[in-house]
């Protein structure tokens, strides 16, 4: 499906596999044979109609435990995926895991504290705020400021999903976030641009550079800064996707 969608319009979705999300009711105390079956029947059906690179696991109390994110991540990364999880939203584990898997990215992390912050500091892994959930569920914003000064390459994301952040506006999500946590406008719209790429392993776009698909949107203002400061009220007037212009999804012709 996510194949098909990608030829018909000018988009790209980067589909990730949570299917360890939560534990299912027929599986309340065998956790680790729904790990298993995940990685024995479902990854290589994944890999064969090749849906996906990616494999996520939530870790947290009432979820996954970081033991068994271990047993299952270790043996998707052997299948050859690339690995995400989901850590730190109520509890901790998940940095610390991420970090001696060589993780892609970690995104909640309203509940990080500070050495774990320093050990994502000290790796390649990009922590992913989701400002969105922190709305939704009524809890505290991932703390962008303390990780931004440790020296984290820091990306924001919608979390868009009808559970816990059904907004699914990134522009006021990261005008709030930025608020709250004191991030200057370049800090806020790298977090939604090159950054972010760089989480979903994207290093040919994100930022306007020679060489780099010209993949970038236009906003009607003379200057940058409007585009937070209007906290989300200001929508993009163009899109450009590899250098054409585009119209509600399609190719406009003649258009450069």
């Amino acid at each position: 499906m996510i194949n098909s969608v990608n030829r018909q319009i000018s988009v790209d979705l980067i589909p990730t596999c949570l299917a360890a999300h939560i534990k299912l009711a027929d599986y309340q105390h065998r956790t680790s044979d729904y790990l298993a079956n995940i990685v024995d029947e479902l990854l290589p059906e994944i890999k064969r109609r090749n849906l996906t690179s990616r494999v996520d696991i939530f870790i947290d109390e009432g979820a996954f435990s970081s033991e068994e994110a271990m047993t299952y991540l270790t043996r998707a990364k052997l299948m050859g995926f690339d690995l995400v999880i989901h850590g730190e939203q109520f509890t901790s584990g998940g940095v610390a895991l991420a970090c001696s898997l060589g993780a892609a990215s970690v995104d909640h992390l309203e509940a990080i504290r500070d050495f774990e912050i320093q050990l994502l500091a000290n790796s390649n892994i990009i922590p992913v705020a989701l400002p969105g959930a922190s709305l939704g569920l009524g809890c505290q914003f991932a703390p962008a400021r303390k990780l931004l000064d440790a020296g984290c390459s820091l990306a924001i994301g919608s979390d868009w999903n009808p559970g816990s952040a059904p907004m699914g506006d990134l522009l006021l999500q990261t005008s709030i976030l930025g608020i709250f946590e004191k991030m200057t406008m370049a800090e806020s719209l790298a977090a939604i641009t090159v950054r972010a790429a760089s989480a979903l392993g994207l290093n040919d776009r994100g930022i306007l550079k020679k060489g780099y698909l010209a993949d970038f949107i236009g906003f009607p203002v003379s200057d940058y800064r409007e585009i937070i400061y209007n906290q989300g009220s200001l929508k993009p007037s163009k899109v450009w996707k590899r250098g054409n212009l585009e119209n509600g999804g399609r190719r406009m012709k003649n258009e450069k």
